[in-house]
């Protein structure tokens, strides 16, 4: 009989501290302000003979290194249909309507997403896991779910369930 069991990952350091902007239309952004997001990832498997799933490290490590890479930097969405992004020397400039919002190269991490959103995060997290095909496999997850919070009572979530 195959038993089924959720593991849910969402240590206090699966987090990254990230500066962004929302845009709401072709002319309405906000401000570029920042967040402290966390990370709660839930997996679904199969348990082994052995009253185990497998070695859920695996998924943290790579958490972690996901969180490294946003931490700290300016997140920009590379996908959004109403930025233009250029480089001009040691600077990243975007372009927003009538603006011309120059920051440092150093600072920035360009996303492939559509806006900086809890919602697009959480889609962010869950492909780079899903690159993992094989882990998955060998793993047998069934099903993940990817939450990204910024603040009390906001939230994204992203789903993938096995067919």
């Amino acid at each position: 009989m195959s038993r089924l069991s959720t593991i849910e990952l969402f240590r206090e350091s699966l987090k990254f501290s990230a500066g962004h902007f929302t845009i709401f239309s072709s002319m309405d952004r906000e401000n570029i302000h920042g967040h402290d997001y966390t990370l709660h990832v839930s997996l679904t498997t199969l348990i082994e003979d052995e009253g185990l799933s497998f070695d859920y490290r695996f998924y943290e490590r790579q958490l972690y290194a996901l969180c490294g890479e946003l931490d700290k930097a300016i997140l920009i969405a590379g996908l959004c249909k109403y930025l233009k992004i250029s480089e001009e020397g040691d600077y990243c400039c975007i372009h927003f309507n009538s603006e011309r919002i120059m920051l440092l190269k150093r600072d920035v991490k360009i996303l492939p997403i559509r806006n900086v959103t809890v919602e697009e995060l959480s889609n962010w997290f869950l492909e780079k896991l899903l690159l993992e095909r094989k882990q998955l496999a060998n793993h047998r997850i069934q099903k993940i779910e990817v939450k990204v919070v910024a603040g009390r009572g906001r939230s994204g979530s992203a789903r993938w369930e096995k067919r």
